[in-house]
């Protein structure tokens, strides 16, 4: 009962906080326009939406949510294409509470309880739950060192896709893939030192995994 009730408290906490920081999106000003890093204010309405789909921190969320949801209606849940997913939630989701607390809070004030409360969410609350649940309830084991190399594909793409919405649009989610501010070479090495991040969070899952063993109240493998 307490795995399904700790994965469904994370899947409703996700979804509370999207939609705040969409009702956020929606009241901003679409004007004047802007593409300052990490802002939403300055574009359209679609424009606003996309940005918040575009932040390496709101698609980990959603990961976390979706893969939270299903562990809340099967504990046991297995398959290829599941731990893959499974596992870039968590790697996701642990490097957005690092990198946030250590690089990114400093430059990052939210203000009034809807930005507050949603900041909380996405970058504390949901990265604390997800590792804290994967200790205690698993479901392990489920990472190979195939599911670990597919699980880099997740950030490959989204810096891909980063920089191609940068390039049309002008607008980068984080200032460290800024490209008109750092260039391509920097911003690279950037993606290149956070992929590597990700890499040795992934290998520590793996690890762990391998260690730690069954959880104490792993369910029957669900193939779902």
């Amino acid at each position: 009962m307490l795995p399904r009730v700790w994965h469904g408290a994370i899947a409703v906490l996700v979804v509370v906080g999207l939609i705040i920081q969409i009702s956020i999106a929606l009241r901003v000003h679409a004007t004047p326009p802007s593409v300052a890093p990490g802002q939403l204010a300055g574009a359209t309405l679609g424009g606003r939406l996309l940005r918040v789909a575009s932040f390496f921190t709101i698609q980990s969320n959603i990961l976390a949510a979706i893969t939270s949801a299903q562990l809340a209606r099967s504990p046991g849940r297995d398959g290829r294409g599941w731990r893959i997913a499974r596992l870039d939630a968590l790697i996701g989701i642990t490097v957005t509470g690092i990198v946030y607390s250590t690089v990114l809070a400093r430059m990052h004030e939210p203000r009034g309880w809807e930005q507050v409360s949603s900041n909380a969410i996405f970058h504390y609350v949901v990265p604390v739950m997800m590792v804290l649940g994967w200790l205690a309830f698993g479901p392990r084991p489920r990472i190979t060192r195939a599911t670990l190399l597919a699980s880099l594909a997740f950030p490959i793409l989204w810096f891909g896709y980063t920089l191609i919405h940068g390039a049309t649009d002008g607008w980068y989610p984080y200032p460290f893939v800024d490209v008109d501010t750092h260039g391509y070479p920097r911003v690279l090495l950037n993606a290149l030192l956070v992929t590597l991040v990700l890499g040795a969070v992934s290998a520590l899952f793996w690890g762990g995994d391998r260690m730690l063993g069954r959880a104490p109240r792993a369910a029957r493998p669900d193939r779902g």
